[in-house]
């Protein structure tokens, strides 16, 4: 993070932790191939770049719980995969 203060940010720090943990569970490149055709989907879906962002299913799990610092320890795994067909 290039600006110092963010690294003091928990809450931004417990949002791209859980994405590290749907990472892991992807393998990594299955994980950007699967974001990248949801955000594709999603932008034709709604005629909008950003609310398609808004509604990729691992930023709609990393937002719900950015907050629950204590999240990732009773996180089940592919948990994401509730928030695809909300």
């Amino acid at each position: 993070m290039k600006n110092g203060s963010l690294r003091q940010d928990d809450v931004l720090i417990n949002h791209e932790k859980i994405h590290l943990r749907q990472q892991q569970e992807l393998l990594i490149l299955p994980f950007y191939m699967l974001y990248l055709t949801e955000w594709l989907l999603r932008t034709v879906w709604y005629l909008d770049s950003y609310r398609a962002y808004q509604n990729i299913s691992f930023e709609r799990e990393a937002y719900s719980h950015e907050h629950e610092l204590g999240y990732l320890s009773k996180r089940k795994s592919f948990s994401f995969i509730k928030y695809l067909c909300r």
